[in-house]
């Protein structure tokens, strides 16, 4: 009975700790709660076999991604028309399957191969954690949501970000509750880890973080450019409907033309609700005032690429540019499963609506697309586009981002409504602003629309759930930073390092 009894704490502890993890990330900013809550799982582990290792870390999945991606429920819901039993059964099947593929092979793999080892936990723990976090970045197209470096964007730490990337942050996190787990914990296994050395270790990342914060990655360039970022807020429900389209591209008039004093207007994400070849007569109404006004306007649209004899009829979901002096158009890459496009929909099309969203049909665009220019007379310069999902994907934003002097990231996020996901979204595109010391624009239709500057910090922000415009200032910027030079690389090499450096130090500890 009291075996059984401690296995349900366990459980529970290990449910809870997966739970508070995302307390750390926006909106809440509690970033002590990450640290607490691996320090609670590697305690749980540290005691468990290999298949009570699995169990546990598919339980600390379930409340880690079960929280921290319960916005996914709102979509299923609320636009996705599936009952209330149905959606929740749909968002646990997410939850479950993320928590088995990653929280649950992760924690096997660190019991089997490293508990035991006398360095596994303070070296093996961080580096297996952030493996796995960037294994979530490409495995079945990728989910690279819910890094816990993300906590730290507001914090010293963040000096660390233009060097190292959010995986670098991670693996500060993940080191510094293993490092506190030793202290207090693995003098009971029969050797001391001297608590000194491990405070001081505690405070070396933050101490070394300030000065990195003070170092310009970044060079300004020309007068900065007034900005404005429509935000119409207007619903899915009428979004698409054939009514409501006069009335949306109206409102995209009005509030622009109530704005041509600015250098730049951005709409959101699939603004236009029409094709691009059907909406020709309006862009060009709308460069035509853009080009008198030495206004450069970008808005979001979807693109229809017709059949050819190498390919059947595509749709994109895409980027334009039209007015004074622009030049570009580019078509998304990271599409959303079930959002953008639909996994096996010879089987779930037609299923529930959900699977029938519109535009769920997109394919992705090619890999060889290049930035959005606008040609002045103060000066030329280039905006890295980025569409909705694209903007968590760390390398992939760097990429484009090298050979630009500004970013931008459309979306339309009310597919989420007011749960934690737009706030998480934007947290994210902060990061992308620091690590490639970029002023960041986010025009959305319902918010949160924001101006962030080449530090993360955000300089505007509009009211959400508001139609509105938010102008403002931003500085073109040029230069490259460590992480733009190098991604992601040197900290997954540094992790699979360390990992090896385990196995020479080998010394076992006692089993559990």
């Amino acid at each position: 009975m009291l075996t059984a009894w401690r296995s349900i704490y366990r459980s529970l502890s290990a449910l809870a700790a997966g739970a508070i993890a995302p307390l750390s990330l926006a909106p809440f900013g509690l970033w002590p709660l990450a640290i607490i809550s691996l320090f609670i799982l590697l305690t749980i582990l540290r005691s468990s076999k290999p298949s009570q290792a699995t169990w546990h870390g598919w339980v600390f999945g379930l409340g880690f991604y079960g929280f921290g991606t319960s916005w996914i429920y709102h979509s299923i819901h609320e636009y996705g028309y599936a009952p209330i039993p149905l959606a929740l059964f749909l968002t646990f099947l997410f939850v479950a399957g993320l928590a088995l593929l990653l929280s649950a092979s992760f924690a096997y793999c660190y019991v089997k191969y490293l508990d035991r080892l006398r360095w596994g936990t303070l070296l093996g723990f961080p580096a297996l954690w952030v493996l796995f976090e960037w294994l979530r970045s490409w495995l079945l197209t990728g989910f690279p949501w819910l890094y816990l470096g993300y906590a730290h964007v507001d914090t010293w730490l963040a000096g660390w970000v233009p060097v190292t990337g959010v995986y670098g942050l991670s693996l500060i996190v993940a080191s510094q509750a293993s490092l506190i787990f030793c202290m207090l914990k693995v003098g009971t296994d029969g050797w001391r880890f001297n608590k000194v050395i491990g405070i001081s270790a505690l405070m070396l990342p933050w101490l070394l973080a300030y000065p990195l914060s003070q170092i310009s990655w970044s060079n300004s360039q020309s007068e900065p450019l007034t900005i404005t970022l429509v935000q119409p807020n207007i619903s899915q429900h009428v979004k698409w409907l054939p009514q409501q389209k006069p009335k949306t591209l109206q409102l995209l008039r009005q509030l622009t033309t109530e704005n041509l004093n600015s250098d730049l207007v951005i709409w959101p994400e699939n603004a236009v609700p029409l094709f691009l070849h059907q909406a020709q007569r309006y862009v060009q109404e709308m460069g035509t005032i853009g080009e008198a006004s030495q206004t450069a306007i970008v808005t979001g649209i979807p693109y229809w690429q017709p059949q050819t004899s190498e390919h059947k009829p595509l749709l994109h979901n895409s980027i334009v540019a039209f007015g004074s002096g622009t030049e570009g158009l580019y078509h998304k890459q990271k599409l959303v499963p079930f959002g953008e496009y639909l996994p096996l929909q010879q089987l779930l099309r037609g299923v529930i609506k959900f699977f029938d969203l519109p535009m769920s049909n997109f394919a992705p665009g090619g890999t060889n697309q290049t930035a959005i220019h606008v040609a002045r007379t103060q000066g030329d310069y280039s905006i890295a586009p980025y569409i909705c999902y694209e903007i968590v994907y760390p390398d992939f934003v760097r990429e484009l981002s090298r050979d630009s002097n500004l970013l931008l990231t459309i979306s339309d996020d009310s597919w989420f409504g007011s749960s934690i996901g737009p706030h998480q979204h934007l947290q994210m595109a902060r990061m992308r602003a620091l690590e490639n010391s970029r002023y960041l624009l986010r025009g959305t239709n319902t918010g949160l629309t924001a101006i962030v500057d080449h530090q993360g910090k955000i300089l505007a922000q509009a009211t959400q759930f508001e139609q509105t415009h938010l102008t403002g200032s931003a500085q073109l910027r040029s230069g490259l930073t460590p992480f733009m030079r190098w991604g992601s690389i040197p900290i997954l090499l540094l992790c699979f390092l360390l990992l090896v450096l385990t196995r020479p130090l080998r010394r076992t500890l006692p089993a559990p």
